[in-house]
């Protein structure tokens, strides 16, 4: 029997307990805080019982069993043929301690109230970025700092539905007044082309509106821009994909995050869809449920690389 199984860790504050509660809603029976020493025997029970989708957490709060995470997710490939999709969520600095501030938590790595000298809390984060980063060096990387509790469930219910046997490409657009993600593997700053925010009609309007979009296309340093991204792109995502990576965020950043770099992602995305398991994503714009289309023109699409 195969088993879908996805691992969640990352940053403490970052929305693990978010993203079990929108794998739960997708079927999944999730389990939070699982001490890594336990992983192989507790999958092994659940294949067992026929649990063919779990979610697992794991963090900081398990420091001591981390070292012994990658021996067992290699023994869950080599030994039951399972291949954990490992999602990593993450968040800057100082959403981190603006989230504790307002709970009011004591950060898991924190000593206790009785020792007089207490680390800082960014001291503790960055303890915690360091204990973590190998561990989200293997992930799928999500940035929550600017995500509300329903966004980040749709990101996590979209991620976890990308197929496994290909390298998936996640494009974003953002917005650099709104702060740049930390989960883009590559960022392309297109803040150098025309702006439809000066044009009056163009205003109100996003990169997704055929206006703007035609607008966009027919700008020559438009169409320069797509072509270097997309021969740059080209060039090196085969040799990813045989370096066994599994994700790969692309970031194109504009102003605002409204007109040039939403067009770019959505031309982008059409142009890599039709090779590569694709998704994307509008950070800066409302949420309206457009956020994260997974392609479906893979399914009849060579593999890549």
């Amino acid at each position: 029997m195969s088993m879908e199984l996805v691992l969640i860790s990352g940053m403490s504050g970052s929305g693990k307990s978010v993203a079990l509660h929108a794998l739960e809603d997708a079927g999944y029976y999730c389990v939070d805080n699982l001490p890594p020493e336990l992983l192989q025997a507790f999958v092994e029970l659940k294949l067992s019982q026929s649990n063919d989708k779990v979610a697992i957490a794991m963090d900081a709060r398990s420091a001591q069993g981390l070292p012994q995470l990658p021996e067992q997710l290699e023994h869950l490939c080599s030994a039951l043929g399972i291949q954990p999709h490992l999602i990593f969520l993450d968040a800057s600095t100082s959403t981190l301690i603006r989230r504790f501030s307002e709970t009011r938590r004591r950060h898991p790595l924190s000593p206790g109230p009785s020792v007089s000298e207490r680390q800082a809390l960014v001291q503790d984060i960055d303890k915690e970025r360091e204990l973590l980063g190998a561990l989200r060096d293997r992930s799928t990387v999500i940035d929550t700092s600017d995500l509300k509790s329903a966004q980040l469930q749709s990101y996590i219910k979209q991620t976890i539905q990308a197929p496994e046997s290909q390298m998936t490409l996640m494009f974003q657009s953002f917005g650099f007044k709104h702060r740049m993600p930390t989960d883009s593997d590559y960022v392309f700053d297109v803040r150098m082309l025309p702006n439809p925010h000066y044009e009056k009609d163009l205003r109100p309007l996003t990169g997704l509106d055929e206006p703007v979009a035609s607008y966009l296309r027919n700008l020559p340093e438009v169409q320069q821009m797509q072509q270097d991204i997309q021969q740059f792109l080209e060039r090196w995502l085969p040799l990813l994909a045989k370096d066994h990576r599994s994700y790969v965020t692309i970031g194109i950043g504009c102003t605002g995050g409204q007109h040039r770099s939403v067009y770019l992602v959505e031309a982008l995305a059409r142009h890599f869809e039709k090779t590569w398991p694709t998704v994307r994503r509008h950070r800066s714009l409302d949420f309206r449920g457009h956020f994260m289309q997974v392609s479906q023109q893979f399914l009849a699409a060579p593999a890549a690389g």
